[in-house]
């Protein structure tokens, strides 16, 4: 199935989508690409926001957008990384069992499926700006990617038993 049609389906069940593609096999490759457009997808989402925030404050736009790039496309990797590591350690003592890959897919998918609506913040920071409006789609976006990836973990450990 194409990504963007589990992403579509993530939104009816998660932790379905994250067996599935867990039973096509542990590919890392597979992980690091979700991963890598999910934290490019975070960089897009930023592209409103900063270029208001440049208007507004006076300062360069292209110093902003390389720092915010840096960031989620070197960086981010790594601590995404460091957080699937501790995700499984902390399901494993609770008694899951899941692999790490399994704990890594599940962090790494909902972080690209929840895109689109990091997307709708970037564009609402860009047009509205502070506020109620972006709270409340930021808000949205992280329950929606804690569920996404909490959901993902418990059926990683289903896909493992």
């Amino acid at each position: 199935m194409a990504a963007t049609s589990d992403i579509v389906a993530t939104y009816r069940g998660p932790g379905r989508v994250v067996r599935r593609i867990l039973g096509q096999g542990e590919r890392e490759d597979r992980a690091l690409i979700y991963l890598m457009i999910g934290c490019l997808m975070v960089f897009v989402a930023q592209m409103p926001r900063l270029a208001r925030e440049a208007h507004v404050m006076e300062t360069d736009l292209p110093m902003m957008l390389g720092a915010t790039l840096l960031a989620w496309l070197f960086i981010a990797p790594l601590i995404f990384y460091a957080i699937g590591l501790v995700s499984h350690l902390i399901a494993r003592a609770f008694g899951r069992k899941q692999s790490a890959f399994g704990a890594r897919l599940a962090l790494f998918w909902a972080l690209l499926a929840s895109s689109p609506l990091m997307l709708l913040w970037g564009l609402t920071a860009g047009f509205i700006g502070p506020g109620i409006e972006m709270s409340g789609v930021g808000l949205l976006w992280m329950i929606v990617f804690i569920w996404f990836w909490v959901a993902g973990l418990i059926g990683a450990g289903r896909g493992a038993a």
